[in-house]
């Protein structure tokens, strides 16, 4: 890290932010242009300006501002951050073995600059818009270990090459009657799903509660986001809605976004929402990631009619990079305890890392022809954050192509009985594999692959000190 930020040399205090440039995403039309936010705000349509990052753990985290304020002081300067959000765990509690940010180090401030390319309203807080922000050290140095920054640099990678990611991602959900307080208030347990039984594709199922499913589509259109479907899927409550793909950054940006969105429309209904790897035994919430590569013409990288499957030599490369780092980058994949558990024989999420065309039991799916021809990441879940997952696809897939590495045969039956090797099976195991890979220091740096052993790590020792309700059943009396 470059002198002056925090792993050389002191803080610079408070206003130093004014010092360091914001970032602009300046070849797209942003759902709100600063001009239009200045007149909402004059008319007093616009009250309050929300600046937010993405956490580690793919949550929002930021200020409230009244619009004026913003707009005269923290649109070009940027605010202030404690630089602990990034070295916490879910419960926002301060815990050791992070090198950014420490008791040691008096866990100053980052600074937060707003990318205006992300601008929009919030149609479900009246009187709100919101930016997504870029993280940076006093000296104006990135913040590499910032999730956003994390996809940055493999987009860099990309256009190095001439080419551009754009990505879907397909997150499902988990719609309660309770209130967040009512669950969090009965221990999550005895909680009424909004469907009692499977409602895959049913509209019937659906029409249960589409006044939810219709606030979210709408609201979300309402905030720049390109809205595609609604559906039910196979657990009790289980939904999917559907956004059109975008340019990588995008994407992850409207999932964030999304998530938030969707958690807040639901209290405001007097329901809650899930996006949980794996609430119960039955089918958990997945997060199928789809991605495709066009060069600086916009024509398709992947795509090649004539080749196997339809697949150019590049993405057949790329392809087989995800193959081989699937097992160490999984902790991108699937961060958490919980994400594990989803990985079971006949759920349709992935045991074996294989791949196969239109195939559901496969880690990787191939799908689309032509211009819309790209791969199916079908190993994260709900509970993914799309930045970091979208980037380690993008480093295995470049790690494929420098390395000319060659496609496997295609798994055309049942992945989950073939003899592929298998998705990793517990957090402990996808951090070993993470904290060993070479692939993963070569594409993201020491200081990041450190800092994402630490989050795992963390996790792993809080669950490992757990009492779980399974073991009080079992043992209270009968042990």
């Amino acid at each position: 890290m470059a002198s002056g930020g925090p792993t050389g040399g002191p803080h610079v205090p408070d206003r130093t932010a004014d010092r360091i440039p914001p970032q602009r995403t300046a070849h797209r039309t942003p759902p709100l242009a600063v001009d239009e936010l200045r007149a909402l705000v004059e008319a007093g349509e616009i009250d309050t300006v929300v600046l937010a990052f993405t956490d580690m753990q793919g949550r929002l985290q930021g200020k409230r501002f009244a619009a004026r304020f913003f707009l005269a002081e923290v649109l070009d300067h940027g605010t202030e951050g404690c630089n602990y959000l990034l070295a916490v765990d879910v419960e926002l509690n301060t815990v050791e073995g992070y090198a950014m940010s420490s008791w040691e180090r008096g866990y100053g401030d980052f600074a937060m600059h707003g990318d205006t390319g992300t601008l929009r309203r919030v149609p479900w807080n009246p009187g709100t818009a919101m930016i997504n922000a870029d993280l940076a050290w006093h000296d104006g140095s990135p913040v590499v270990a910032s999730p956003r920054q994390i996809l940055r640099r493999q987009l860099d990678r990309l256009a190095e090459r001439g080419w551009s990611a754009y990505v879907g991602t397909e997150l499902e959900f988990m719609v309660f009657q309770d209130t967040y307080e009512q669950a969090w208030g009965s221990g999550y347990r005895g909680l009424t799903p909004a469907n009692q039984y499977n409602v895959d594709y049913s509209v019937l199922g659906t029409a249960r509660v589409e006044p939810l499913l219709r606030r979210i589509r709408n609201e979300m259109g309402g905030a720049g986001m390109t809205v595609e479907s609604a559906k039910g899927e196979c657990n009790y409550g289980q939904h999917e809605i559907a956004f059109r793909y975008d340019e990588a950054l995008t994407t992850c940006d409207h999932h964030a976004i999304y998530k938030t969105g969707a958690k807040e429309i639901a209290a405001q209904e007097g329901q809650s929402l899930t996006f949980m790897a794996k609430y119960d035994e039955r089918e958990g919430n997945s997060c199928h990631i789809h991605l495709s590569l066009r060069d600086e013409e916009g024509r398709p990288v992947m795509a090649d009619e004539e080749g196997p499957y339809g697949m150019s030599r590049t993405m057949r490369h790329f392809l087989a990079g995800q193959l081989a780092g699937l097992r160490e980058l999984s902790l991108l994949y699937a961060p958490n305890i919980n994400s594990y558990k989803r990985f079971q024989p006949g759920s349709f999420a992935p045991t074996a890392v294989a791949w196969g065309p239109d195939n559901r039991t496969c880690a990787l799916r191939v799908v689309g022809h032509g211009p819309s021809h790209r791969l199916e990441n079908r190993v994260p879940g709900g509970d993914v954050n799309p930045y970091l997952a979208v980037a380690g696809m993008i480093a295995a897939g470049l790690h494929g192509v420098d390395h000319k590495l060659e496609l496997p045969e295609a798994c055309t039956g049942n992945a989950y009985t073939g003899e592929a090797e298998h998705v990793p099976a517990t957090l402990r195991e996808a951090a070993d594999l993470w904290g060993a890979s070479a692939l993963a220091r070569d594409a993201f740096g020491e200081e990041v692959v450190g800092h994402y052993l630490n989050m795992a790590r963390v996790e792993q020792r809080a669950y490992d000190t757990a009492v779980t309700d399974w073991e009080r059943y079992r043992s209270f009396e009968r042990m």
